[in-house]
């Protein structure tokens, strides 16, 4: 596997997988910054910002930027998460040296334009529109505020109008110039690439980013808490979730597996339990997602209202169950869908630089897919069935809806059936 990494002076790594085979490259710059990293009055900039990066730079228009890279028959995107902000382009090879080229003169020479920036931040008000009028959106929202509450991990990504109407270009680029340097920076790529090469056209075209290091993150303190929001809808919205591990736990792939027996596919307990044997929902399924210093593990479904009264208490049940019981059988067969993930990363460069920025961010370091595997399969039933007991007994759960709740249990009673430690 030729995967190398390389740090500029200004702190930014470069990394690559090269792929000989292929005739395209999937190129991006990786930001230790996301939603977490904003001040309260800045809540929502990480993702305005986002939008402002392809709206002008001191050389380029709107229209040059979209012009220049789909001439070539390239595309270039940007995402914003709780933690990182990623900017990216998919070209053909020869292509390389014109996507990064543009992808720093976005991040080093947007202009922040103010007609350019109100036209954006209306957008940015239909989505955020269309996220509170989409039930499974808002859901998740909810969660997230309720098992964080008065965090920035807790907010929303999009931000709120209010927040999103007071940004000015000034703050966007004092938040630019204060998160966005060399040391919380990654460029990343995978496909036809020679890293040579990238590594001279990066430290040209970045040459001006700070070296120092950006402020970090406020602490995340999980607490879990209980939101219902009461809409008179035709389904149910529900997440029922516990803190679960960071990235950097010694238990994150056993989490990642215990959400895989629990709700990962169709042979999960929960699809077949509460969907295949009980018809309670149309959809049901777990996730474990980590951030650099906590993580939640949840179970979200929808259901019919008439549902929501029979159908928490299987789901919490089935949760109680791992605790005493896991079989070799769902270990094997979650090990395997992990695994085939993990490899099947390997086969796509967007893929695959992603994964490996991100492995840099988290990490400081690039972990191959052998040691992957390996951890993978180090873990057993009884570190599955003590960790169940961890992130299900140990601490408040949290619980979110969106819809008619009448008759379903609260918090509380949750708590109490899984044997909460100090529940009841």
């Amino acid at each position: 596997m030729s995967v190398r990494v390389t740090s500029l002076e200004s702190g930014i790594r470069v990394v690559t997988h090269e792929m000989d085979h292929l005739e395209s490259a999937a190129l991006g710059v990786w930001v230790g910054a996301g939603s977490r990293s904003e001040r309260d009055d800045e809540h929502g900039l990480s993702h305005l910002l986002e939008h402002m990066a392809f709206k002008g730079t001191k050389t380029r228009s709107a229209a040059d930027i979209a012009e220049e890279i789909e001439e070539v028959g390239g595309e270039v995107n940007a995402a914003t998460s709780v933690e990182t902000t990623s900017y990216y382009a998919r070209i053909l090879k020869d292509d390389v040296p014109l996507a990064l080229d543009i992808l720093s003169d976005i991040l080093s020479n947007s202009v922040f334009d103010p007609q350019e920036l109100a036209r954006e931040q209306h957008v940015i008000l239909q989505e955020i529109g269309a996220a509170l009028d989409t039930p499974e959106d808002r859901v998740y929202d909810s969660f997230a505020e309720a098992a964080f509450p008065d965090q920035p991990i807790g907010r929303t990504i999009l931000g709120t109008a209010e927040t999103v109407k007071a940004a000015g270009s000034p703050m966007l680029g004092a938040y630019l110039d204060r998160h966005y340097r060399g040391p919380s920076m990654v460029v990343a790529a995978a496909g036809a690439i020679d890293h040579d090469r990238l590594i001279e056209l990066a430290g040209n075209a970045f040459h001006a980013i700070p070296r120092e290091t950006g402020p970090a993150p406020v602490n995340a303190v999980y607490r879990g808490g209980e939101r219902r929001e009461q809409r008179d809808l035709m389904e149910t919205q529900i997440i029922l979730g516990f803190e679960g591990l960071a990235y950097g736990s010694d238990d994150f792939y056993a989490a990642q597996i215990l959400s895989s027996i629990v709700g990962g596919g169709m042979s999960s307990r929960l699809f077949q339990e509460v969907r295949e044997k009980r018809g309670l929902c149309y959809s049901i399924y777990a996730f474990h997602w980590s951030f650099a210093d906590t993580g939640v593990f949840g179970v979200h479904a929808a259901t019919g209202p008439d549902d929501v009264d029979e159908l928490v208490p299987v789901v919490v049940d089935e949760l109680a169950q791992t605790i005493d019981d896991v079989s070799d059988k769902e270990l094997k067969r979650a090990r395997s869908q992990l695994r085939a993930g993990l490899l099947m990363t390997l086969e796509s460069p967007a893929a695959r630089a992603g994964q490996l920025a991100r492995q840099l961010l988290l990490f400081g370091r690039i972990v191959s897919p052998e040691e992957l595997i390996e951890r993978i399969e180090a873990i057993g039933v009884d570190d599955l069935r003590a960790l169940a007991n961890r992130i299900f007994r140990s601490g408040p759960p949290t619980l979110a809806t969106v819809g008619p709740t009448n008759g379903m249990m609260d918090r509380d009673a949750i708590a109490a059936r899984l044997g909460v430690r100090g529940a009841g």
